[in-house]
């Protein structure tokens, strides 16, 4: 009985049906997607006659092509991709601007240019700064992907809410602040 459920719940033309899909690759241009706001302020799309009330737009690669190659993605629980911007430039007036807007939101990621303090507590870290948008204060989980080094000078911080800030150069620290910083880079 328990292996005719089984093979109730598992159907291989269904599995060989998403695998297409997954594998296929759709590239989005101003021809075949229309993008729109709704009125919370978030983004719709239409595209090939397929609607969707609710989309995010991700960077595929966010550090090295900030306007190219962007995935756009269903925002339910599991996520899966509608298709791929090959370059913003293709979009250009409201669309480009709603784009960039949805782009902006998702990866504010302000620049530390002072460290004031940073404590460490119980498996996390306090950290108390200053950015290029003001006094700042976060806590830092220790350990595992909270700091990124992006280079020898450029790190990236995550605090506990996935709130990511930068420091671009650490050369550009003062020797106070490095030594501060030394003990969780």
């Amino acid at each position: 009985m328990m292996e005719k459920k089984m093979q109730e719940d598992f159907s291989l033309e269904q599995m060989e049906q998403e695998s297409e899909e997954v594998l296929r690759t759709r590239f989005l241009t101003r021809e075949n997607a229309v993008f729109q706001r709704t009125g919370g302020g978030f983004l719709r799309l239409t595209v090939e006659g397929e609607s969707y009330p609710r989309i995010m737009v991700v960077r595929m690669f966010p550090f090295q092509e900030k306007e190219k190659y962007l995935s756009v993605r269903t925002t339910d629980e599991h996520s899966r991709e509608i298709g791929i911007i090959k370059d913003m430039a293709d979009f250009d007036g409201e669309t480009g601007q709603m784009l960039r807007e949805q782009l902006d939101l998702r990866y504010f990621t302000p620049v530390i240019t002072k460290i004031l303090s940073i404590r460490d507590e119980f498996g996390h870290s306090y950290w108390e700064v200053v950015t290029d948008h003001g006094p700042c204060r976060f806590t830092v989980r220790m350990g595992g992907n909270s700091i990124v080094h992006l280079s020898d000078v450029r790190i990236l911080v995550m605090d506990i809410d996935e709130n990511r800030f930068e420091i671009p150069n650490l050369e550009k620290l003062t020797a106070r602040e490095r030594k501060k910083l030394d003990l969780f880079i």
